[in-house]
């Protein structure tokens, strides 16, 4: 078995950032290609706006998206996948992977004092 180089804090932070139930769909979103503000709120469902800029400013401070800023006839803000970014699909990927069979293990309930009582009694 292959040992883990790196350090528990690393590790931790890193699933702090990305464990967080909104960053994760806006990476998934992201996964497809740049998007704008709206179509990132409109590609996940009842996100706040509020919770879905901080988390983009997040993303952005952590070097994981960039943030483009286009001026044409009007301003718009598009979002896209920076490569380590893109370099963190397969780990959420894997994450995945793994938390489906985490969910399908359900270990065999332990018997209650009060089970095994009534089952003596009887």
């Amino acid at each position: 078995m292959k040992q883990l180089k790196a350090s528990p804090n690393t590790c931790t932070d890193t699933l702090k950032l990305l464990g967080d139930f909104w960053t994760l769909q806006i990476i998934e979103a992201l996964a497809s290609g740049e998007l704008r503000y709206c179509e990132i709120q409109r590609a996940i469902d009842h996100v706040n706006p509020v919770t879905l800029a901080d988390r983009l400013r997040k993303l952005e401070h952590a070097q994981l998206i960039d943030r483009k800023l286009e001026t044409c006839d009007k301003i718009s803000v598009s979002y896209g996948l920076t490569k380590l970014g893109r370099e963190s699909l397969p780990v959420l990927d894997a994450l995945n992977t793994f938390s489906s069979k985490v969910e399908t293990y359900k270990p065999a309930k332990k018997a209650t004092p009060s089970a095994s009582v009534s089952a003596v009694t009887a």
